[in-house]
């Protein structure tokens, strides 16, 4: 009896998989082979990844990734367990985009980088934190006394463009600076939020970036996820600060409510119920989403006879960054219940705490690190000496201590960069606990420090 040939197992290599989104994605979704970076990667005979699948894995093994886990979204997760961080927060931003993007056929791996790296910059202590930042550095707080000059030519701060940085310059697993993504992905984490073409940010690269143009449809996709995502769960955390009843009157909860019907009215257990309005806030939002950015793009296409890949590709320069975006309706939802967790939850004296010790704890390290820059760690030394081309600060005579750094660090508007890049990158923790160590009179001993 003659054997039946043995099953072959096929492996999808790279241009398989490019011909696999030709096959399946919509003419305006962005395509990985068409992907650019800015230093060209070796191609290779074992090569599995798409350009967006190498983006995406690069961006979850690195030091900044996995510093998200220690950064606050809205309350300090050390006082609760089920509290969102940075990291979780990017993790549901994560899904609901590729939620999107597979609904209306856009590229999931370009959504999924995105969304992974788009708070890859922001601060300890949420957007406290990056208020506080940005006022230092515009010269707007009134309890540092920093050098005018400095202040006129450092910049502004906003947590997109330092996520931007972080994944251009500031991580280091490679010979060149940054973990060199696509310029695709770059351009999403930029986009995910507000970005203005002139905004005072040093060191942006700018190429390919299509700062006169919308975002591709990807990174639409994933600055939605993210807003829907900010404000189911910034309510879910802080369901405890807010009366049921006033929560059941939010707009766009009475319509959820009202469509559970029975199942929500009759669930007894808390926390089921609770889990029932926030499951169907996300689903009604994100629905909204899909079906008002599908009329959205036929439209255009249509307007613009835009029937192949090449020839949306034409178009990028003008791109509506609208294009994807809820309904009239679905944003007059959106903005009723972000309204509601600004008035009722961020707000609240609970997160007021917070913000009180953002300002804090960040004025203070700030000015602590600027009036004297051996307060800084070795690294940041280190990169600022690389920087500017001065001598090393820890191989300064102490006699020549005084001198060396009223000539090249007060004036100097990359020191105070380097002190913002410093922050910026810190945990909540690590905030904490350096606050502690230069301010307390008897610092507590910092979890893992060595016993002697």
């Amino acid at each position: 009896m003659a054997q039946s040939p043995a099953p072959r197992v096929d492996v999808l290599l790279k241009r398989d998989l490019e011909a696999l989104e030709d096959d399946r994605l919509a003419l305006y979704a962005s395509r990985a082979a068409r992907a650019t970076r800015r230093h060209p990667i070796p191609e290779g005979d074992e090569d599995y990844r798409t350009a967006f699948q190498r983006d995406r894995d690069r961006i979850v093994h690195s030091k900044a990734f996995r510093r998200l886990k220690h950064k606050t979204q809205v309350f300090i997760p050390f006082e609760g367990d089920h509290y969102r961080t940075r990291l979780t927060h990017t993790l549901e931003v994560t899904q609901i985009a590729r939620t999107v993007a597979r609904a209306l056929r856009l590229n999931e791996d370009l959504a999924e980088s995105c969304a992974l790296a788009h708070d890859l910059g922001h601060t300890p202590f949420g957007h406290s934190g990056e208020k506080v930042l940005n006022r230092i550095l515009t010269g707007q707080e009134p309890s540092l006394d920093l050098s005018p000059q400095a202040v006129a030519r450092v910049g502004a701060f906003k947590h997109n463009y330092q996520s931007v940085r972080v994944v251009d310059l500031l991580e280091k697993r490679y010979d060149h600076p940054g973990l060199n993504l696509t310029d695709e992905t770059r351009e999403g984490v930029l986009k995910h939020t507000t970005w203005k073409r002139g905004f005072p940010f040093p060191d942006l690269d700018a190429e390919g970036l299509h700062l006169s143009s919308g975002c591709h449809l990807e990174g639409q996709a994933v600055g939605w996820a993210d807003e829907i995502a900010q404000q189911a769960h910034d309510l879910e955390d802080g369901l405890a600060l807010v009366e049921r009843e006033k929560v059941e009157g939010i707009p766009v909860a009475a319509l959820v409510i009202e469509r559970l019907g029975a199942t929500y009215r009759h669930a007894a257990d808390p926390s089921v119920k609770r889990a029932l309005l926030v499951r169907g806030l996300i689903h009604h939002l994100v629905t909204d989403l899909i079906l008002a950015s599908r009329a959205a793009i036929e439209r255009w296409l249509t307007a613009r006879k835009v029937a192949t890949p090449d020839e949306f590709r034409a178009q990028r320069k003008r791109l509506p960054g609208s294009l994807v975006a809820p309904s009239r309706e679905g944003e007059r939802l959106y903005l009723g219940l972000k309204e509601f967790i600004y008035r009722e939850i961020i707000h609240s004296h609970a997160v007021a705490r917070h913000d009180g010790r953002a300002q804090l704890v960040v004025t203070g390290l700030f000015g602590a690190f600027a009036r004297n820059p051996r307060l800084l760690p070795d690294d940041v030394l280190r990169r600022y000496r690389d920087l500017t081309g001065i001598p090393y600060l820890r191989e300064v005579s102490l006699k020549k201590l005084d001198a060396e750094v009223e000539r090249h660090y007060r004036n100097d508007p990359r020191f105070l960069r380097c002190i913002a890049d410093h922050l910026a990158g810190m945990t909540d923790s690590y905030a904490l606990a350096e606050y502690d160590a230069l301010f307390a009179p008897y610092p507590r001993r910092p979890a893992g420090t060595p016993t002697v």
